[in-house]
């Protein structure tokens, strides 16, 4: 940090003006670029996927919540494990809050993960957490759009995730999923992104971007190393 120029006010000034015009550009191709994703086709959604909820089972359509459109976080929690991937609980710290402002927008928001409901549950409650928060448990739905894998799939490095075929790491992955649905109540499935491509969900990145360290996890292990349940930190 200590070798940063400290320049003037004036000197400063003309140096982030002259970055504005590239900002400026960003911001432009990336309305294009949500513009073009608006335009992708649509996939008809005709499994019969069952959820748990807090008010009992319910189809997809059903978790629409009467709006059109529906926004699902694929939250990794394998049934097996006792709470959630700590990375994900990073970006779910970024969720409560949203919900009026989306519903204003004709959108509901909610996670969905196979572990159980009771699971799921304690967890939430643990962390505080009041997004709507589902159970895909014992249904295909986290199969079929990529982000759970089975055994051989993992060991063979032949799981689909984010688009090509790899070894994805542990059984479930994260993932953000837009669906559709129409007049006569008809499911359509718009859009999903992996990996990095959920980083604009998570407003503690967007800030620490604009700070001069950044992100600062370049020489980490592994880039979220740092990363804790927000009740485990010292």
């Amino acid at each position: 940090m200590t070798d940063y120029p400290v320049v003037s006010r004036e000197e400063w000034l003309s140096a982030r003006t002259a970055f504005l015009v590239r900002e400026k550009e960003f911001t432009r191709l990336r309305d294009e670029l949500s513009r073009q994703r608006r335009e992708l086709p649509w996939v008809l959604v005709d499994a019969p996927y069952r959820f748990e909820t807090p008010d009992g089972e319910r189809t997809l359509a059903e978790l629409f919540d009467g709006r059109s459109q529906l926004a699902i976080y694929h939250f990794m929690f394998s049934p097996e494990w006792d709470e959630g991937c700590p990375h994900c609980s990073f970006w779910a710290d970024n969720f409560d809050g949203i919900d009026a402002h989306l519903h204003h927008r004709d959108v509901t928001f909610l996670a969905v993960s196979r572990a159980p409901l009771a699971k799921i549950e304690r967890f939430k409650a643990r962390m505080g957490w009041s997004f709507p928060w589902v159970s895909s448990f014992g249904s295909g739905f986290n199969f079929d759009y990529h982000v759970s894998f089975t055994p051989e799939e993992r060991e063979r490095g032949t799981a689909f995730y984010n688009y090509v075929q790899t070894t994805p790491g542990p059984a479930d992955r994260e993932g953000v999923s837009a669906f559709i649905t129409d007049d006569a109540g008809s499911v359509f499935h718009t859009y999903s992104c992996y990996a990095r491509g959920i980083d604009i969900l998570n407003g503690a990145y967007n800030i620490l971007d604009l700070m001069p360290k950044g992100r600062d996890e370049d020489a980490l292990p592994d880039l979220q190393a740092w990363v804790r349940h927000h009740d485990r930190y010292d």
